[in-house]
């Protein structure tokens, strides 16, 4: 019997469903098996908080792998004799978001990679470093940055914290599928001096930041093919700030190259390992394969690439010039975007791109932060004269590698070293500056060249300016003190990026914890500082949980929002992320917008915005006249502070897919109508007017003009969900013998896939402190 073509999209997905309530239906939630699951410590307390005062376990603790990297600091100390993570961690608030996670760890049996852990890092590196992810596989983390893990054939993608609970009692997510895009880079190489970074922005300028919502997109082509494995991975981890579920490339020997001897991968040789490559080798799109849209670049055309304004799609080649708002005369929302990003940005339109100075230098992050990334850059260093190959004056410059893995490699290879003379600091593992959650942070009005992967308002610290580039291009601005063109300024020659053998780990992957664990250290403190800490939400009852999910109507004031790609960072900043419950986030909505701080007094000011007037302080609902609402990040925190604030329901021409996904997790109903008609609801909101929402007539009514009142067209499951307050996962756990038996057969057809059969050997547990595995 034959099969249709299909794409690698669909082939991961047609081999990961559990449970089909209705297969003629593609707009019902298919029942979807999670084979690896990624926790860090700022998405994680509400979802183990849940599962604990639900009374329910973890199904398979072997396939969640923890460590903490978002908010820890990177500085020096963390392998002192005297080290405590209680003194360490200064910041109260991420203080206690990492104690939780020790706390949940140590009580769950999760692997996890403590501070004092040589292989902790950031969990989108880590993942692929450790052979944690492999192709084929459905990986998820809360971040939405988990698409990075797209470049090993795998379907990877960020979730919210309500599904994180869900991937830990159940080990599957309740998910539509996504359409299929294929981008086709023609050509066959990158010109000289281009990277993976410079040709996934110039992507995403050309798709725009919603150009990818609804699709997992799949990059082609033979440029493509020639990239190193962690080349594609910069590649996959930028997919989300192009709308996309997720990024995946085809696997290849590359693939298996860079997995063999890898901790988590299947051993090397073996039979397991020969099974699993012949595997990997199917998992490649047919010819013939239908595809929903298609998006053809050419490689010719793509320099060194900077953006200039507050959204990744705000970029041009370094040779190029910052945009006037008057470029774009037949979109006034555009227009008037690019104002207010020139004015956060402090930059006028038309000057050129290369005469813009800068503060500080940041290369690290999930997207600019392996081996390979500081091996260019340090190349990048030597290639300048003594002179030149210093950071210049004035300029902070850091580089901050992705794990602990890497920072010993780096320094095994004399790299600290060259970095280190030029005046970077040299740091340990972290997200650290990308997301400004810690010590290392942008002060207002400070401009900085990172490798990051955003570059939103007030991203990596108040006030502060981001230009995204690559780590060649970082390094040209940390010796230049100004963004400049790293092809003028150093001689490349034919150096391109290579994939190197393991990177030289394997040794260093087993060597995970010889040095002592922090766990017991402070196991004292730990439990004296969470009693003091934020309490977590305890919702005691499953029907308090369902009243919370529940939306009949509602009624009210309606704030107009007059912007295009408002991104989960503008609706809840990042330093705001650190509590540990999912109250007490009302001030922190659109808080940047809200509020300033006065210099001299320190205390928060408000600042004119809609929802600091009246009658719109008490809004019930928003309505936004501008594309993509909810773009970014994963974090379900902007949902909470919505709901916090008294707005559950916000309706808008399109929304991020994560954000909507998170929406129905939490009773907020989200309704996309064509942007003429959310033009029109803002103009009827700007009157002070009231608005009603009514989910079971499915209307929206204009109470003082009820002859503007129309229907909205809603899917009817997720109306029943929002109708109901459905719990996901007591409906997963009503078909818990389909897990089982999918589990079952996983076992037997994917066996290399089962780390449990394997702790005896070379995952042998070192330390068990209350239940947490010190691997």
């Amino acid at each position: 019997m034959s099969t249709s073509p299909s794409t690698l999209y669909d082939k991961i997905w047609a081999q990961h469903v559990v449970y089909d309530p209705n297969p003629d239906d593609a707009n019902v939630p298919k029942l979807i098996y999670v084979d690896r699951h990624l926790v860090h410590e700022v998405s994680s307390p509400q979802a183990f908080d849940g599962l604990w005062s639900a009374k329910r376990s973890i199904r398979r603790p072997d396939c969640t792998l923890a460590t903490a990297d978002h908010n820890v600091p990177t500085a020096p100390g963390r392998f002192d004799p005297s080290f405590k993570a209680s003194e360490y961690i200064r910041e109260s608030a991420s203080r206690a978001q990492y104690m939780a996670l020790e706390k949940n760890v140590r009580k769950s049996g999760i692997p996890y990679f403590s501070l004092r852990d040589k292989r902790q890092g950031i969990v989108h590196v880590i993942g692929g470093e450790q052979g944690f992810i492999l192709p084929g596989v459905i990986a998820v983390c809360g971040d939405s940055h988990t698409s990075t893990l797209g470049a090993f054939g795998a379907l990877a993608f960020g979730i919210g914290t309500s599904e994180v609970e869900h991937v830990l009692a159940t080990q599957t997510l309740r998910l539509r599928k996504s359409k299929n895009m294929r981008i086709l880079v023609q050509g066959s190489s990158l010109p000289l001096g281009v990277t993976s970074k410079d040709l996934i922005l110039h992507i995403i300028r050309t798709i725009g930041t919603a150009g990818g919502t609804g699709y997992v997109i799949e990059y082609t082509g033979q440029v493509i093919r020639e990239l190193s494995v962690e080349a594609r991975m910069t590649m996959c981890n930028m997919s989300i700030e192009a709308g996309a579920r997720a990024g995946l490339v085809e696997p290849d020997e590359k693939t298996w190259e860079y997995l063999r001897g890898r901790p988590f991968a299947p051993s090397f040789p073996s039979k397991d390992w020969d099974e699993a490559v012949e595997y990997w080798k199917t998992l490649k799109s047919d010819e013939g394969a239908k595809w929903d849209k298609e998006v053809f670049i050419n490689a010719e055309e793509i320099e060194p690439t900077v953006t200039w304004g507050t959204s990744p799609e705000d970029n041009v080649p370094i040779s190029g010039n910052v945009p006037k708002p008057d470029n774009f005369p037949n979109n006034a929302t555009k227009r008037e975007g690019v104002r207010k990003a020139l004015e956060y940005m402090g930059l006028k339109g038309g000057e050129k791109m290369v005469d813009i100075r800068i503060d500080k230098v940041f290369l690290g992050s999930c997207t600019n932060s392996r081996i390979e990334d500081l091996r260019t850059a340090a190349g990048v260093l030597l290639a300048l004269s003594t002179e030149n190959g210093k950071v210049a004056e004035g300029v902070q410059a850091m580089v901050v590698p992705g794990s602990g893995i890497v920072k010993r490699q780096a320094e095994a290879e004399g790299l600290d070293a060259i970095f280190k003379r030029a005046g970077f600091q040299w740091r340990e593992p972290g997200c650290s500056m990308c997301i400004g959650l810690n010590d290392d942070q942008l002060g207002s009005g400070e401009r900085c060249a990172s490798t990051s992967n955003r570059n939103f308002r007030d991203r990596q610290g108040t006030g502060g300016r981001t230009h995204l580039v690559s780590p060649a291009m970082a390094v040209g601005a940390a010796v230049t003190g100004k963004l400049v063109d790293v092809r003028k300024l150093v001689q490349l020659g034919e150096r391109r990026e290579k994939s190197h053998k393991n990177n030289g780990l394997p040794d260093m992957l087993f060597d995970g914890s010889s040095e002592s664990s922090d766990v017991p250290d402070d196991a004292q403190d730990l439990e004296s500082d969470l009693s003091k800490s934020n309490t977590l939400d305890s919702d005691s009852t499953a029907e308090s949980r369902r009243e919370s999910r529940r939306f009949t109507s509602v009624r009210g004031v309606t704030a107009p929002l007059r912007m295009e790609n408002v991104d989960t960072d503008m609706i809840v900043p990042a330093p705001l992320l650190k509590g540990l419950s999912k109250s007490g986030l009302a001030r922190a909505l659109f808080n940047r917008f809200r509020f300033k701080v006065d210099p001299d007094t320190k205390k928060e000011e408000e600042i004119d915005f809609i929802l600091n007037k009246e009658p719109f302080r008490k809004a019930k609902i928003m309505v936004c006249d501008g594309e993509n609402f909810g773009c970014g990040s994963s974090r379900e925190h902007a949902v909470w502070a919505l709901k916090d604030f008294g707005i559950t329901c916000v309706i808008a021409p399109s929304f991020g897919d994560i954000f909507f996904n998170n929406c129905l997790q939490n009773g907020v109903l989200l309704i996309s109508l064509p942007q003429a008609i959310c033009e029109a609801l803002a103009n009827y909101a700007e009157t002070g007017a009231e608005m009603e929402v009514d989910l079971v007539s499915k209307e929206i009514k204009c109470l003082d003009k009820p002859d503007e009142n129309l229907q909205f067209k809603i899917d009817s499951n997720n109306r029943d969900r929002l109708l109901k307050g459905l719990d996901d996962i007591d409906l997963t756990l009503s078909v818990e013998e389909n897990i089982s038996a999918y589990e079952a057969k996983r076992q037997e057809t994917w066996h290399w896939l089962e780390l449990g059969s394997r702790l005896g050997g070379q995952f042998k547990t070192k330390k068990v402190i209350g239940g947490a595995m010190e691997w």
